[in-house]
């Protein structure tokens, strides 16, 4: 007669978890090494961010660079209207430079960007659209006049949009500056003297 087999060892269970006197200082040095770790990324995506009440503003040392009265000489041959060159502050940084068509029609916009030594982004754009046309291009939502603006002699009308950042728009010889972008009020005026001042295109 066979006799029976000896009964296997019982089921353990899951592991008891440790208690917390039992987690050693290299358990913490590891948590503590992975929390620095998240800081330091976290800093890297922000570095170039910084708190500004008038409005966002970038790192200046950081963003694209392009030579704008160069690439303005360029496009000047091909537009259907003068094209001006602001003679912008030495220490702003051009940082765009491009063109399009207003909504179906032949009318042209040509727009130059910039940062402000404040790092405040503003375009300046240049068009042979009328004000409405314009505007339903370059605003978001529907802008709303707030009244006139005096820069060096040359009315400019003022706007918002849904952005809230203001809107400026003036005629010069039978062509549209419009100027919009986070910058401080000081700096609009900068940018619309330098429009109205600046050299012109043949």
């Amino acid at each position: 007669m066979s006799s029976a087999s000896p009964p296997g060892p019982a089921d353990p269970g899951p592991p008891a978890k440790p208690p917390r006197s039992a987690l050693s200082i290299r358990d913490m040095a590891g948590a503590v090494f992975v929390l620095v770790a998240i800081v330091l990324v976290f800093a890297g995506v922000t570095r170039s961010c910084s708190f500004a009440p008038g409005g966002p503003s970038v790192d200046q040392a950081s963003g694209p660079r392009v030579d704008a009265p160069a690439q303005l000489r360029v496009l000047a041959g091909s537009m259907p209207f003068p094209l001006r060159v602001p003679a912008v502050p030495a220490d702003w940084r051009a940082t765009t430079v491009d063109t399009a068509r207003v909504g179906t029609g032949d009318a042209r916009v040509v727009r130059t960007g910039y940062l402000t030594a404040q790092g405040h982004y503003l375009r300046l754009v240049q068009s042979d659209a009328d004000e409405a046309a314009l505007l339903a291009t370059e605003a978001q939502g529907t802008p709303v006049a707030t009244g006139p603006v005096v820069v060096g002699g040359v009315t400019w009308v003022a706007y918002t949009d849904d952005t809230r950042e203001p809107i400026r728009v003036t005629a010069l010889d039978g062509v549209r500056l419009l100027i919009t972008g986070s910058g401080t009020d000081d700096e609009f005026r900068t940018l619309a003297s330098a429009a109205t001042g600046g050299a012109v295109l043949p």
